[in-house]
């Protein structure tokens, strides 16, 4: 980055760039957390694999994974409460860490925001195009990259509140969609109890351990509510609630969809674990074909919800960089009237846009670069949640209110976060985490690289601004 920086710890954003200020609503901040873990997605896209792992034992490996996250959302939580700005857990990491280990943090946390908005925009595109098929209507796959990417912009672009509504009314009507078919399925059951289920039957500890990898990488982003600490009523009180509950009230979504789908699938003469699309399946054999379409139009909107809250979770984190004169200054400039971040939002929606299209052109399929952008967002995700775990504790003695309560949960928050680590990139000789094939094992060398490049970027701006990286965070 070229923009000049500063030798003190003053924001060098140009007058009056300051995001509108305590105007989001509690319920519009849990949106944006809710939105980027688009828990209607999760039932109707990625259910079958953790069940071809985790068999009658899949709702247990939604239930650990939930488990874990609550344990590093109290890690977030002790900064949350005490401190809020459009940083998200960077600026938190700088005060457990110091700046050097922020920033590296909030390279990270930019990549998996950015990758994720990059893996729905592609699912967006699938999604739209069957849609569009069975309508017997055709159109180029760049017609709805740009669709979805100009929407999100401007969305989020024109104001906060609409953007947090627009969130809001998008992913509740699709959970609304996705629930209603799973009650329906469970009323066809008779609501009767799966005692498969409940007894685990079948199910082997190591593929309930092996389903958590996938339900962790679902649950990706559940903190992004900290994005909007300049913006959130009350964000003292409000983000943390938002950050525990996006977490619980999308756990509960997911167990209750696994433990009916599963059900449902019982009498039914297809494998769930080849489904690449269950819910629509099971809406067929229930002849519940307007359900299914409803469905399908319900996760297209998932999709585009969960692309609009990456966006506008990348632009502030963007915003907040730019501001400490760790990016462009030009990125750090707010609308005079909207009081967004209009310039990191347009930087973060071209970006997304043009990665997430580039694969097609080299004959990747959207289908499978979706599923290659969202593995490789899980490695930044991880690596912020590892250190954010690490930072509460080192944060909580310089308050003089480290308790040993806070340092066993921070252990347990880092240590939980190592098995889906371990999951992606492998263990070579171990019939658990077995090394993946290609052109997944070169996904980590991909973020290898990126983080590398922000390690030079450091180690730069040690070199010629070295107070800035531990003064700079201070306002």
């Amino acid at each position: 980055m070229t923009a000049p920086l500063p030798n003190s710890a003053a924001v060098v954003g140009p007058p009056g760039s300051r995001l509108k200020s305590q105007c989001l609503s509690y319920v519009e901040v849990l949106a944006q957390s809710v939105s980027v873990i688009a828990p209607s997605t999760v039932p109707a896209a990625v259910l079958g694999l953790i069940f071809a792992s985790a068999g009658n034992g899949t709702w247990l490996s939604f239930l650990f994974g939930m488990s874990g996250l609550v344990l590093v959302s109290i890690n977030i939580n002790h900064f949350a409460r005490r401190s809020a700005s459009a940083g998200s857990l960077y600026q938190f990491i700088v005060k457990g860490l110091g700046g050097g280990a922020g920033i590296i943090g909030g390279w990270a946390l930019l990549f998996g925001y950015m990758l994720t908005g990059m893996s729905t925009l592609c699912g967006f595109a699938v999604t739209a195009r069957g849609l569009l098929e069975a309508a017997g209507i055709s159109v180029p796959s760049i017609f709805t990259f740009a669709l979805a990417t100009v929407a999100s912009i401007y969305i989020a672009c024109r104001d906060v509140q609409l953007s947090a509504k627009a969130m809001l009314a998008l992913e509740g009507a699709a959970i609304a969609a996705v629930l209603a078919l799973g009650l329906v399925v469970w009323r066809h059951q008779g609501f009767s109890v799966d005692r498969a289920q409940l007894t685990l039957s079948g199910a082997t500890p190591g593929g309930v351990l092996g389903g958590v990898v996938l339900v962790v990488f679902a649950f990706s982003g559940f903190e992004s509510a900290t994005a909007l600490g300049e913006e959130a009523k009350d964000p003292l009180r409000s983000i943390p609630r938002s950050v525990v509950q996006s977490v619980i009230v999308s756990g509960l979504i997911f167990i209750f969809m696994a433990y009916v789908v599963i059900l449902g699938f019982r009498d039914f003469d297809a494998d769930l674990s080849k489904a690449e699309s269950p819910l629509l399946l099971l809406s067929s054999k229930l002849k519940l074909a307007w359900l299914g379409a409803f469905i399908n139009f319900g996760i297209l909107i998932s999709f585009f919800s969960c692309t609009l809250a990456s966006i506008s979770a990348t632009a502030r984190i963007v915003y907040s960089m730019a501001r400490h004169g760790v990016a462009p200054r030009a990125l750090g400039r707010v609308h005079r009237r909207n009081k967004t971040p209009y310039v990191a939002i347009a930087f973060a929606g071209i970006l997304t846009f043009v990665v997430s299209f580039a694969p097609s052109l080299f004959g990747v399929s959207e289908f499978d670069a979706q599923g290659y952008f969202g593995t490789l967002c899980s490695f930044g995700f991880l690596s912020v949640y590892v250190l954010i775990s690490l930072a509460a504790p080192i944060y909580l003695r310089k308050l003089g209110e480290l308790t040993a309560a806070s340092v066993i949960v921070a252990f347990l928050g880092a240590g939980f976060m190592v098995v889906p680590f371990l999951g992606v990139i492998g263990v070579p000789g171990s019939a658990l985490f077995p090394p993946p094939e290609f052109p997944n094992n070169i996904l980590v060398w991909i973020y290898l690289i990126y983080m590398l490049a922000g390690g030079a970027w450091l180690l730069t701006l040690r070199r010629y601004k070295p107070r800035m990286i531990d003064e700079v965070f201070e306002d």
